[in-house]
């Protein structure tokens, strides 16, 4: 349980979140700098605003459909080469499968062109 400071509301609520080894060392770095604990150091730095949030940006509707269709082409990429490679390893891959797997593989292309001059 949390300690209660003297004076002070009781430190209840845990906030929690992952860092990569890189940002984690110069946190830590940061943090040993300070003087402070970890938890304190935290807490300073976003309770007095020391911190520099940039939103994302917002996606409107066309860019939304874009990376939906994106989305899909790279799943359908994604069949067409696990197809090649089952049938090759099941040494049933002829000239006709290519052919097919190439106009599929066009297919997409006109659709992303499409979606791509549609801008």
């Amino acid at each position: 349980m949390a300690r209660k400071p003297k004076g002070q509301e009781a430190l209840t609520d845990r906030v929690a979140f992952r860092m990569t080894a890189a940002d984690y060392a110069a946190y830590k770095k940061k943090v040993a700098a300070s003087g402070l604990s970890p938890s304190e150091f935290f807490r300073d730095c976003v309770l007095t605003n020391r911190t520099e949030i940039v939103a994302r940006q917002i996606m409107d509707d066309k860019r939304r459909q874009a990376l939906f269709l994106l989305s899909k082409a790279s799943n359908n990429i994604n069949q067409i080469a696990h197809r090649a490679n089952s049938d090759h390893s099941a040494g049933i891959i002829d000239g006709r499968a290519y052919h097919d797997m190439l106009n599929s593989l066009n297919k997409l292309s006109g659709y992303l062109k499409a979606m791509s001059d549609a801008d």
